[in-house]
């Protein structure tokens, strides 16, 4: 009897060792090639396209950026935008050809029903025979803002970025030209392929959010951050510097002018702050030389934009502000600013960044993070694109904070740097963005960007000045609808104007 019962326990042994080797076999040794079976790929592509993908919802919690549908056929479920191209740059698309993007990518975990957040509605599904359920996603973004912003943008190439100063919330992110993610998401492979096509051959790139993925150089809006640099070296808004019709640049021939050729007005010599109200660039050229390039980078850098040598090579060599609730890098492309090292004490290109020209990149979400750090008094949020996610049943599940990134400037900077572009707004290069009844603060900024091409219009604004609710970064490219004849006064400051009176209007 013994003998039998040894013989018996050998004989499973042999079996659970032989079963353990072929699980290890097929999940090890021969996964790639299983994985990679063309009829294996199917079934997985129909096991994916079961799941009832969860919702994108906006701020309210209750407006479908994206959403699944009931489909016919394998594919059981579709996935839709109903609004379009509007909401695109936050969405991104799903596409059974070209995988995911924004925060269809970014998200998948909770969307698909996979996250370990959802796991005892994922087990209730099975037990009950129900189809698989994902998550819903909320974000920070305001319908009626976003909307707001693609009106006053109209058909000009550029992008608008609002944010929450206090909490960094993502209110508006809207970008010229945008696409509608229908086509890439639909189940129609030669639809989804031809759209790519188109728009892949598009020069414009309508892929490439220029909100907050592509950098230009920005001007004069950059003098938020030498004047932040010279505040914090101890320099005060009275501080006096000569105002010649150009300046000479060090160890060149160059020479830098003011827009249009003027002079600074205040006579021969000019406050900070009255350089800062006319923005100019002579002056604000000797600032930078003063400061050095050490104190200029230190700022920038502090402010969340990259340190890079040589200065316009892509890859970073510090971290640079994520996007809530994503990785550094998987959302937003920071700004560029080079390292001291890259630039000699007297380089005249430190004199032609501080001016926000030659080495400096940026893009909306970077220059309205400089404008939100001033609104908040010094303090810098991570901006924030998701708030929480929530189960079939509405129950939340996980919720993402509002995180700080650091302080690049003191209160008391921030309330100088305020007082500075309230006068920006009230009587100087910004007088467009004016409301009445609303102190605005903003800056302006018409950057130069290759021989014979119209400008690049900057605005960075927030208000009310007392008490900022929202702060509003605005670019358009090649000068909008007014050409070589645009600045940033002129062009960008009434589409802030638009924004900010939109969200004022329905949260004041």
């Amino acid at each position: 009897m013994d003998r039998q019962i040894r013989r018996l326990g050998l004989a499973l042994t042999v079996l659970f060792l032989l079963l353990i080797a072929q699980l290890s076999y097929v999940q090890v040794f021969a996964a790639d090639r299983i994985a990679s079976d063309p009829a294996n790929a199917a079934r997985e592509l129909i096991a994916e396209y079961s799941v009832d993908r969860g919702p994108i919802l906006a701020a309210d919690g209750k407006t479908e950026l994206a959403l699944s549908r009931k489909s016919p056929g394998e594919l059981v479920y579709l996935r839709r935008y109903p609004h379009g191209a509007l909401y695109s740059g936050v969405t991104g698309f799903y596409s059974l050809v070209y995988g995911r993007s924004g925060l269809e990518q970014a998200m998948n975990e909770y969307l698909s029903g996979d996250a370990p957040e959802l796991t005892t509605q994922t087990l209730s599904d099975l037990v009950l025979g129900r189809p698989k359920k994902g998550g819903a996603v909320v974000t920070t973004i305001v319908p009626s803002l976003q909307q707001a912003a693609a009106r006053a943008l109209g058909g000009q190439p550029g992008a608008v970025v609002a944010l929450n100063p206090q909490t960094g919330d993502v209110l508006a992110l809207y970008a010229n030209p945008s696409y509608d993610p229908n086509p890439l998401s639909s189940q129609d492979p030669r639809l989804i392929r031809k759209t790519w096509a188109q728009l892949s051959a598009d020069p414009s790139n309508p892929l490439v959010n220029r909100g907050v993925a592509e950098l230009f150089p920005p001007g004069s809006t950059f003098k938020l951050v030498t004047a932040a640099a010279a505040l914090q070296a101890g320099q005060t808004l009275a501080t006096h510097y000569s105002t010649p019709h150009s300046l000479d640049l060090p160890l060149t021939s160059q020479t830098i002018e003011n827009f249009g050729g003027e002079t600074c007005p205040g006579g021969s010599t000019t406050d900070l702050l009255t350089a800062f109200t006319y923005s100019c660039n002579v002056i604000f050229g000797e600032v930078g030389l003063k400061l050095g390039a050490q104190r200029l980078a230190d700022q920038a850098h502090a402010f969340g934009f990259c340190a890079t040598d040589p200065p316009k090579q892509t890859t970073c060599e510090q971290p640079t502000v994520p996007v809530v609730p994503f990785a550094p890098g998987a959302f937003f492309a920071s700004g560029r600013f080079p390292q001291a090292s890259y630039f000699n004490q007297r380089d005249p290109e430190v004199a032609i960044s501080a001016i926000g020209q030659d080495n400096d990149l940026a893009n909306p979400m970077q220059m309205a993070l400089v404008g939100a750090t001033i609104a908040n008094g010094g303090l810098e949020m991570t901006p924030r694109l998701v708030t929480q996610v929530r189960d079939a049943s509405g129950r939340v599940v996980k919720q993402f904070p509002p995180i700080p990134y650091g302080r690049p400037i003191s209160a008391g900077t921030a309330g100088e740097l305020t007082h500075m572009m309230v006068a920006v707004v009230d009587h100087g290069t910004g007088t467009y963005a004016r409301i009445p009844g609303i102190t605005v603060a903003g800056k302006t900024g018409t950057a130069q960007h290759g021989t014979g091409a119209a400008p690049h219009a900057w605005f960075v604004s927030f208000a009310p000045a007392g008490n900022p609710q929202i702060v509003v970064a605005v670019v358009v490219l090649d000068g909008g609808s007014l050409g070589s004849e645009a600045t940033g006064g002129h062009v960008a400051a009434p589409i802030a104007k638009q924004v900010i009176e939109t969200y004022l209007g329905a949260n004041g």
